[in-house]
């Protein structure tokens, strides 16, 4: 089979990790770099493709199979529109949208038009995850009956030289807990209602730099996530996995999971039981789970190419992230308003 041709929108940090995948997944080719800043022009060079400023200046005869848009989450609505209108699949960075109207639009319109829409929640690609649910699937926890997670780090002073980070449809909640948001629906199940609290005590933006959230699942289970990009600490995915060899790495855990039967600790994959009796008395014994590390968005992208082809259906489809932002934008009402938000089944 010929290589899909996948053009990248958006030439930022995650625009570039997305290039370097394109470029290396044999089934793929780069065929274009799409964004209208000067500095995405010396990007495109590097990679030996031409770059547009928009879509819509792309040759007819150019027109790629696939677009990656890795644009700023307030633009992602009009891009992807203009894609699906083109009948082009997509696979568009997390969250799908700034807001829930957004995302509903863009859901139904890629479904009426039958134009694949993939959501970059790609840590659902990583092996690790991949052997978390294989255990809580397979019963090693019983039932579930805590999730507990943590997204503490320390964003750099620069980070938010550019302009939109410090703006309404950022922060750390929409732009980093998403991730755990989505793996937490994904190993623990629907989420039917949440309680949080929200702050920018520290760096004083128009978004939060801090929140802390309780979750409650539709099975039972109840959870807690915290996040704040203005605090010195190891406890997160990016230091903690091994995911992205830009973050130092550091060997703690960022999630835990516990049920009837045992607890997970993740990344580590240590598996807690009890070797006879259930009891504080008796002593845990610990299993290291193996499991071979690979680069989850290398693995995105070669599920892209694969539901282009129609080989595959969507991991992480427009309505699972969609679903997710349900559960967001319901943290966001909650720290505004106050006590329980539900959310509608």
């Amino acid at each position: 089979m010929q290589p899909l041709r996948i053009a990248v929108m958006g030439a930022g940090l995650i625009g570039q990790r997305h290039i370097a995948h394109v470029l290396a997944e044999p089934e793929t080719q780069l065929s274009a770099v799409i964004d209208p800043a000067p500095a995405a022009r010396e990007v495109a060079a590097r990679a030996g493709v031409p770059c547009y400023p928009r879509f819509a200046a792309v040759p007819a005869a150019e027109r790629p199979d696939g677009v990656v848009v890795a644009t700023p989450n307030q633009l992602h609505v009009e891009h992807v529109l203009e894609l699906v209108a083109a009948g082009i699949p997509v696979l568009v960075e997390k969250p799908i949208a700034d807001s829930l109207a957004g995302a509903q639009l863009l859901v139904e319109a890629a479904e009426a038009a039958r134009v694949p829409l993939l959501v970059g929640h790609h840590r659902r690609h990583n092996p690790l995850i991949r052997k978390a649910r294989e255990v809580i699937d397979a019963g090693r926890l019983g039932r579930l009956v805590l999730l507990s997670g943590h997204a503490w780090m320390m964003k750099p002073d620069d980070y938010f030289d550019v302009a939109w980070r410090r703006q309404l449809g950022a922060g750390p909640v929409l732009i980093n807990l998403i991730h755990d948001v989505d793996l937490f629906r994904h190993l623990g199940g629907e989420i039917v209602d949440v309680q949080a609290q929200t702050s920018s005590a520290v760096r004083g933006h128009a978004v939060e730099d801090t929140a802390t959230v309780l979750l409650r699942f539709a099975g039972g289970a109840l959870g807690t996530l915290s996040v704040s990009d203005t605090t010195v600490a190891p406890w997160s995915w990016e230091t903690t996995s091994g995911e992205n060899p830009a973050y130092p790495r550091e060997d703690e855990a960022c999630c835990q999971i516990a049920g009837t039967q045992g607890a997970l600790s993740v990344p580590q994959l240590d598996v807690w039981r009890y070797p006879g009796p259930r009891s504080w008395w008796e002593p845990l014994e610990r299993e290291r789970l193996a499991v071979a590390p690979e680069d989850p968005l290398r693995r995105q992208i070669r599920h892209f190419a694969a539901v282009i082809r129609g080989s595959e259906a969507p991991l992480v489809s427009g309505r699972e992230g969609l679903a997710t932002l349900r559960v967001v934008d319901a943290i966001g009402r909650a720290a505004r308003q106050g006590g329980a938000i539900a959310l509608a089944a």
